[in-house]
């Protein structure tokens, strides 16, 4: 009985002792600014931050669980929309707010944790450093925390900056994919050669062989798209922003044997686990491309390649596979939107 009375006072004058401390050397809140920079302009990177469909599509805090379940409520955009997330891996759940709006320069975030009444608040700032360069600051004031929970503050800035880190690295891929596809769009000259260096690509695809015979290469080509489509956008997640256009890479002159084997893939920024053996990584090198773009059917995509062959052999250059870009999604008994890029070299 003794001991337990000797306990009991230890116990009360360390807790007595933690609850002083708290009170009058760890603040009851904290306030905290965090500074990054992307290298996308201001109109880009500001559509990312007050849409709440696309900000939970690279923030970290959403995209870490896999179990999280996220609804969103009009308008999904801009002062007023609002989401609600429960976790029930984490048992967490919570609701956020944009309460204020400036546009392309300032937005004011609330977000309720759990049960606590008190939001943390976050004040999102804009600054186009150049034309194609952004720096964002987040101002963070966090809730009050009773003095048995102050010891939550020493890691809270830590934390709310590694995820900013993850996150921002999710918002520079998913800004990447949808930059590039805008700006192929608006750089689509028809029928016209032209010479283009292209970057290194990882794609995510299937390994195909089949007819060659009318309609029968294209109905293929749109069943293994989808294919491919269904596995990255279901079975990985992805979302449309997340990847680039598929691409199709074959030998350049095979339009004229009866059999084509390709490889049809989707780029993604990084390599990733896959568990289904039909699909596979391929890396596609830095190269010089013959480039046209093609729109019609897809039969008449053969004249664009022949042009390219010729201009090639014309320019005594060695050439290697065709890569045929889908701008738009292959469907069947539709026109085709094409990009076509023969590699070549001395």
């Amino acid at each position: 009985m003794r001991i337990f009375k000797i306990l009991t006072v230890i116990i009360v004058l360390l807790g007595g002792a933690y609850a002083a401390s708290m009170y009058y050397f760890v603040d009851e809140s904290k306030n905290f600014t965090v500074e990054k920079e992307i290298d996308y302009p201001v109109d880009k990177v500001f559509a990312q931050f007050n849409n709440l469909q696309n900000f939970t599509r690279w923030n970290n805090f959403f995209t870490s669980s896999p179990t999280i379940d996220i609804d969103y409520y009009t308008p999904y955009e801009g002062q007023g929309s609002a989401i609600s997330y429960v976790d029930p891996k984490n048992d967490t759940d919570g609701e956020m707010f944009i309460r204020y709006e400036n546009l392309n320069k300032t937005l004011k975030y609330q977000l309720f944790e759990d049960e606590n009444e008190n939001p943390t608040l976050v004040d999102v700032k804009f600054k186009p450093i150049s034309a194609e360069k952004t720096k964002i600051i987040w101002y963070v004031h966090t809730p009050k925390l009773s003095v048995w929970r102050r010891v939550e503050n020493f890691w809270t800035e830590d934390r709310f900056a590694e995820n900013i880190n993850k996150s921002m690295v999710n918002l520079k891929n998913s800004l990447g994919n949808k930059v590039e596809k805008d700006n192929q769009m608006a750089a689509i000259k028809y029928d016209s050669l032209m010479v283009e260096n292209e970057e290194d690509k990882l794609l995510l695809g299937i390994n195909v062989s089949t007819s060659n015979k009318k309609d029968a290469l294209y109905k293929n080509i749109v069943m293994n798209y989808n294919k491919v489509y269904n596995f990255v956008s279901m079975d990985l997640g992805k979302k449309d922003d997340e990847f680039g256009y598929p691409i199709l890479m074959t030998d350049a002159d095979n339009y004229k044997d009866k059999e084509v084997s390709y490889f049809l893939g989707i780029p993604l920024s990084k390599k990733i686990g896959v568990s289904d053996n039909n699909f596979n990584f391929r890396s596609v090198n830095p190269s010089q491309n013959y480039v046209m773009y093609y729109k019609g059917n897809y039969e008449g995509r053969i004249k664009a390649i022949q042009q390219l062959i010729q201009k090639a052999k014309k320019d005594e250059m060695r050439f290697g596979d065709i890569r045929q870009t889908f701008i738009e999604r292959p469907m069947e008994g539709q026109d085709v939107n094409l990009k076509l890029s023969l590699s070549v070299y001395k």
